[in-house]
C-alpha cells in the first residue's frame, strides 16, 4: 500500500506540479486547494496522510491554523510549511505546533523531495511508537489485574480511578510477588502519561553511589570512569512515569536529594553545574512499612508524606485464593504460547493442591509453579507430579541444624534477596554479630559483608 500524501495548494500550477512529481514517486497524492477542503479530508473524510505539503496563506484561511486543529483532533503526520514570504513569528509558531520544517517557495524539486524523506522517516517512527503504545495500553488496563474476589474488585476499582487522574506520586505496598510491577505498568500505560517513557528502577538492586549516578546522571569526569556524559532514569522519564521498586532501601542522603528533585521538578547531573526541568509521574514500591521506617529514623519523614499522595495495597494471594481458578488459566495460556505446548485441563487434584499451598511468595511464586508445569507437560492434562508443593506448615522453613548448615526453601516463595538477606543474617546471629567471623564463614570479605548488612538493614539490636 503507498503512503499517503496530502498537499494542501491554492497555485494551481504548483500545486498539479507536486501532484504529479510525487504520484511519479509511489505516493497516493490527495490535493486540497483550500482550507475547507483540506479540513473535509483530514477531518470528516479521515484520509490519514503519512506528510503533510501545506501553504501557509491561502485564499480561506491560513495553513497553521489547519496544523492547529488538526492536533488538536489528535491527527498524526508530519508537516511540511510552505510559504512565499516567511517570517520568523511564523516559523516559530509553525515549530511550535509541531511543524517538520518551514520553508520558503519557490523550492526545487529535489530539496522538497529531501525533506519529505526525513519527514517520512519522523512520521513511521511515530506511528511505530503509537502503534506500541496503544498495544501496551490494551495488555495493561485495569482489567489485567485478574480475579473475581472482593479483594481483586477492590484493586482493580483503585487502578481505575488511578487512571482517570493526573496523579504526581504514588505508593504501591504489598509483600513480594504481589504484583507491584504490574500495577505500576497498569497505572502508567492506562493513565494520561501513557504515551510517554515507563522508567523503572529496582532501588536494592544498586549501591548508593551507583544508584544516584543512574537516578540523576552525570556529566563527563564527575567520578572515575565517567568518561562521557549520561542522561539520568528521571531525565529520561521526563513527559512519563518513574517507577522506583524498592524505595525503603533506598540510602538516607539520597532520599533528601530525591525529594528536592521532585519539589523542585529539577534535577542537576553529577558533576552538572545547571539544572535540567524534568516533569514525571513518580510510582514507587516497597514490601516493608514505610511508616515504622520513618519511626525508626530510616526513612525520610518529609519524602515519605510527598510521595503518599495515593497509596495502594495489594493483597497476599493466600487471602485471595479464590483467584486461583482465574489467575492459573491466564499464566497457562501464557507459557502454552511462550514454549508452544498445549496445556488446556487442569484436574481436580490440581485444584485442590493448589488451594491448599500457603503461596507465601504470593503471585510469583503461583508463576514459577504454572511454568515448571507447562514447560514439562507432555499432554493437555496440567501435570500434577511438577506442581513440588510443600505442604503448609512447611512451605517457608528456615532453619539452621547443628552441623553449621541453612535450609531454605526452593519452591519459588523465596527471591534471591530474601535468600541472600537470610543467609547473612543466620551467619551474623551464628557468630553472635562478630562481622569479621561471619564474614569467613561466609567466604567474603568483610567490606562486603558491611555493605550487605547496610543493604538489607541487619543488625544486633534488629
Amino acid at each position: 500500500m503507498s503512503d499517503a500524501l496530502l498537499i494542501i495548494e491554492d497555485e494551481v500550477l504548483l500545486g498539479s506540479e507536486m501532484q504529479r512529481y510525487f504520484s511519479g514517486k509511489g505516493w497516493d497524492v490527495a490535493w486540497a486547494k483550500n482550507v475547507i477542503e483540506g479540513e473535509r479530508m483530514l477531518l470528516e473524510e479521515r484520509f490519514d496522510p503519512l506528510v503533510v505539503l501545506s501553504d501557509m496563506n491561502l485564499p480561506d484561511g491560513n495553513g497553521l491554523d489547519l496544523l492547529e486543529k488538526a492536533r488538536g483532533r489528535g491527527i498524526g503526520g508530519e508537516w511540511v510549511i510552505l510559504t512565499g514570504y516567511g517570517s520568523v513569528p511564523d516559523s516559530v509558531r509553525a515549530l511550535r505546533l509541531g511543524a517538520f520544517d518551514f520553508i520558503e517557495k519557490p523550492c526545487s524539486p529535489d530539496r522538497l523531495e529531501l525533506i519529505v524523506g526525513g519527514a517520512v522517516r519522523s512520521a513511521r517512527a511515530q506511528r511505530r511508537l503509537n502503534e506500541q503504545s496503544a498495544a501496551e495500553s490494551r495488555r495493561y488496563g485495569p482489567q489485567t489485574y485478574v480475579g473475581s474476589s472482593a479483594a481483586a474488585a477492590t484493586v482493580r476499582e483503585m487502578l481505575t480511578k488511578l487512571a482517570a487522574v493526573p496523579f504526581s506520586a504514588l505508593i504501591i505496598t504489598g509483600e513480594t510477588g504481589t504484583g507491584k510491577g504490574l500495577a505500576a505498568r497498569i497505572l502508567h500505560h492506562s493513565g494520561p502519561r501513557a504515551k510517554g517513557p515507563l522508567v523503572e528502577l529496582n532501588c536494592a538492586a544498586l549501591p548508593r553511589e551507583l544508584l544516584e549516578s543512574e537516578l540523576f546522571g552525570h556529566e563527563a569526569g564527575a567520578f572515575t570512569g565517567a568518561k562521557g556524559r549520561r542522561r539520568g532514569l528521571m531525565e529520561q522519564a521526563a513527559g512519563g512515569t518513574l517507577f522506583l521498586d524498592e524505595i525503603g532501601d533506598m540510602n538516607l542522603d539520597l532520599q533528601a536529594k530525591l525529594l528536592k528533585a521532585i519539589e523542585d521538578r529539577t534535577i542537576r547531573r553529577l558533576g552538572g553545574d545547571r539544572e535540567i526541568a524534568v516533569d514525571l509521574q513518580l510510582i514507587v514500591a516497597t514490601n516493608r512499612d514505610l511508616q515504622r521506617q520513618v519511626a525508626e529514623g530510616s526513612f525520610r519523614a518529609d519524602l515519605y508524606h510527598r510521595i503518599s499522595v495515593f497509596r495502594l495495597e495489594l493483597p497476599a494471594l493466600r487471602t485471595h485464593k479464590q483467584d486461583l481458578r482465574q489467575l492459573v488459566p491466564v499464566l497457562i495460556a501464557e507459557f502454552n504460547a511462550k514454549a508452544g505446548k498445549r496445556v488446556q485441563v487442569v484436574p481436580e487434584a490440581v485444584w485442590r493442591r493448589l488451594e491448599a499451598h500457603d503461596w507465601t511468595g504470593n503471585v510469583r511464586e503461583l508463576r514459577n509453579v504454572v511454568e515448571r508445569c507447562v514447560l514439562f507437560s507432555s499432554a493437555e492434562d496440567f501435570p500434577v507430579q511438577w506442581l513440588q508443593l510443600d505442604t503448609p506448615a512447611a512451605t517457608n522453613q528456615i532453619t539452621l541444624d547443628v552441623g553449621n548448615c541453612l535450609r531454605l526453601p526452593l519452591n519459588g516463595s523465596m527471591a534471591l534477596d530474601e535468600m541472600d538477606c537470610h543467609i547473612i543474617k543466620a551467619a551474623l546471629e551464628n557468630a553472635n554479630f562478630n562481622v569479621t567471623a561471619a564474614a569467613k564463614a561466609l567466604g567474603t570479605t568483610r567490606e562486603t559483608l558491611r555493605y550487605r548488612i547496610q543493604k538489607y538493614g541487619l543488625s544486633q539490636s534488629r
